[in-house]
């Protein structure tokens, strides 16, 4: 059995962490700073034969899409404010507490190299908020940026298989 080579077999440095935007109802969201990892779990359901020796057998259960958090500074954007009141908006008249026809969305999460080349992206679906952090502690003697963040539950993500590894930029040398 031979070494898997990566897509790309001139790049030898994984990708880093820090460049990513996201979008939702068709337009990019403003400012985001932090995007939780993508995880998934499957139960494992064990089973045996009344015959068996003392072994299980093992096979999956149901799998579970953990929530997703996302934090940005604190601005005048709305976003994440009035998504979080679809859920639950504060005074509304009973029976219109809830905007079930869109308090889900789609979301897409795209992934750039260091050039600010897109490289990979997921497709997460219907995301609901269940948690809105509207400010964070607050503290006259911090030298800090405001955050707010929302927890995203969902039922699923899959890698959008669309998008793939683009041809990595040079820089052109300059012959006097």
């Amino acid at each position: 059995m031979g070494v898997p080579f990566p897509a790309n077999p001139k790049r030898l440095d994984p990708y880093k962490n820090f460049k990513f935007r996201l979008k939702w109802d068709g337009k990019y969201v403003y400012g985001g700073s932090k995007v939780s990892g993508l995880k998934r779990t499957t139960e494992v359901v064990e089973h045996r034969s009344g015959g068996d020796p003392s072994t299980s057998h093992k096979s999956p259960g149901r799998t579970k899409y953990e929530p997703i958090t996302l934090e940005r500074g604190l601005t005048q954007d709305l976003n994440f404010h009035d998504w979080a009141g679809k859920v639950w908006n504060f005074g509304a008249g009973l029976g219109s507490e809830v905007s079930l026809a869109d308090f889900r969305k789609e979301i897409y999460l795209e992934f750039y190299n260091e050039a600010g080349q897109v490289v990979m992206a997921y497709k997460i679906f219907r995301c609901w908020v269940s948690e809105y952090q509207a400010l964070p502690d607050l503290d006259a003697n911090a030298n800090a940026i405001a955050i707010e963040h929302i927890k995203l539950e969902n039922e699923g993500w899959e890698r959008d298989t669309s998008v793939s590894e683009p041809k990595e930029p040079t820089l052109a040398t300059v012959v006097t």
